[in-house]
């Protein structure tokens, strides 16, 4: 019996090994990942994991607590050793060798790196930082096709270094000229015997309440950076000009209230025109460069010859923003009118969100306007010929140019003589 039990042991060891996960994997960060890396990745993860943002998923909110537990234990040089030599047994003795009063909160944590009290959204009782807002220029390929655009942007995080205190050493005091309050009222005289009290923020503490000795080398005591980070925008197809993105709790942080929301206006591009030679060269070099869009509806000019106007029999392939083309032709002896619009029914931009109950994506029209181009000089046999051509069909038809342009009829006066 005991021969059993101890068998059963040894292939359950395997098994309880395999539930604890690597804090490497976990943070998805290789084993000699530096300092900074670590805390990336506990930034992205974090955010991601959060309770707020999966109030029903409990599978997210274990991986929050244990993204926490990994970030604690690797970013100690201590503990990290401990844990690449000895693994997760190690750090479990090296925890109960310290004796009780070292549990971490996994929201003191987040609330060290992004302010508040650890948690998004709108908390009865918290400050909320104000909003961010930032223009995105967009091409009007990928408003057609839809896709995924990264930008840069800095902005203020609470500093890693002092991990918002502002302090070197970490030891804040309190404001002796404000007591802690942030706020100091001044008595200021009037006249003889006349006072007025006014209350304004501490020039001493700057309205914090508290001051520090020795100031953080990296924020200089102002408790947050300025450090560059990285945004990814899911541009839908047919999204209006000016739609505005939000990115919730992603705007400047401050260790005294929770961040506001990122908020990324879409503006179109300026167009450009593609490069020669480029692989893609003959979807770019329509990219919003000969294409213009109102609304749902896309605009293209078409120029044409003065044979092509008069006498038809003519024919174009335009390449579209996808790649795909779309023909314009007339036959031998169809006429186009300088300035006239031809609507091409289907072609135009897709209607944003036209498909979201299941039915096919529906799009606008393209609008092609017809721009002729007379020649600059005719030679003289050639001249000749339209010219004998004209007047040969307008003595036949008995064409009048004059009556037919509806200019009035000018009636010269006649003469008057006073004698």
């Amino acid at each position: 019996m005991l021969f059993f039990s101890f068998i059963l042991l040894l292939c359950t060891l395997p098994l309880l090994a395999l539930c604890a996960e690597d804090y490497y994997k976990l943070l998805g960060v290789e084993r000699d990942a530096s300092d900074r890396e670590l805390r990336k990745s506990y930034r992205k993860l974090s955010k991601q994991y959060h309770p707020d943002k999966n109030p029903d998923n409990e599978t997210a909110q274990e991986r929050f607590v244990a993204i926490a537990e990994a970030y604690e234990a690797l970013i100690e040089p201590e503990t990290r050793k401990i844990y690449d030599q000895y693994g997760h047994d190690g750090l479990t003795k090296h925890k109960q060798g310290r004796g009780p009063g070292h549990a971490h909160d996994p929201f003191d944590l987040f609330s060290r790196f992004f302010g508040g009290s650890g948690h998004f959204g709108h908390h009865s009782g918290e400050r909320r930082g104000p909003n961010m807002e930032v223009r995105l220029a967009v091409p009007l390929r990928e408003f057609y096709n839809g896709g995924e655009t990264t930008f840069t942007i800095e902005k203020d995080h609470v500093c890693e270094a002092c991990e918002g205190s502002g302090s070197e050493d970490g030891e804040v005091d309190v404001c002796d000229v404000c007591g802690g309050r942030g706020m100091r009222i001044q008595k200021h005289m009037l006249a003889p015997g006349i006072f007025q009290q006014v209350q304004g923020t501490c020039d001493a503490c700057g309205g914090k309440g508290k001051t520090v000795r020795h100031k953080c080398n990296v924020c200089g005591g102002a408790r947050v950076a300025k450090e560059p980070e990285s945004f990814t925008v899911h541009v839908e197809r047919g999204m209006p000009k000016g739609a505005r993105v939000s990115f919730e709790n992603e705007a400047d942080e401050n260790p005294d209230w929770i961040a506001g929301d990122l908020i990324v206006q879409l503006v179109e591009k300026e167009p450009v025109l593609g490069p020669d030679g480029a692989e893609d060269e003959h979807i770019a070099r329509t990219d919003g460069t000969f294409f213009r869009r109102k609304g749902k509806d896309l605009f293209w000019r078409e120029v044409l010859s003065l044979r092509e106007a008069w006498m038809g029999d003519w024919a174009r392939n335009i390449t579209h923003l996808d790649g795909h083309v779309v023909r314009l032709s007339r036959p031998r002896g169809a006429v186009i009118q300088p300035g006239s619009v031809e609507m091409v029914e289907g072609q135009g931009m897709p209607i944003w969100q036209s498909d979201a109950e299941g039915d096919p994506l529906a799009f606008g029209n393209l609008l092609v306007e017809y721009v002729v181009v007379l020649p600059d000089m005719m030679d003289e046999a050639m001249e000749g010929d339209f010219w004998a051509t004209w007047e040969k069909w307008r003595a036949k038809v008995g064409v009048d140019l004059f009556k037919d342009s509806g200019r009035p009829v000018i009636v010269e006066a006649s003469a008057h003589d006073e004698l």
